[in-house]
């Protein structure tokens, strides 16, 4: 560490958005202060997006969800999201 980093009192978000926006950490850590972290509970962040499918392919999704009881827009992301990370 090469010197310790004292945080003002914010006034508000703006002013703490700010701060950071204009520190740089490299005058206060060295690569080998810092630490390796996990944040398990973050979910990532989703948007809705349009496609069009034939009827025929979204009535079968829609009866295949219904056998396996879950809502047939996660059993979608579930095959593109198998057919995206499969090699």
């Amino acid at each position: 560490m090469k010197k310790p980093l004292k945080l003002p009192k914010f006034k508000n978000e703006d002013a703490e958005r700010d701060f950071w926006a204009e520190l740089d950490l490299s005058e206060y850590y060295e690569p080998s202060d810092l630490e390796s972290v996990s944040f398990p509970n973050l979910k990532p962040t989703s948007r809705s997006i349009s496609i069009r499918m034939p009827e025929y392919l979204i009535n079968r999704v829609k009866e295949k969800a219904n056998a396996l009881d879950i809502p047939y827009q996660s059993l979608m992301k579930q095959y593109i999201s198998r057919g995206a990370f499969s090699q």
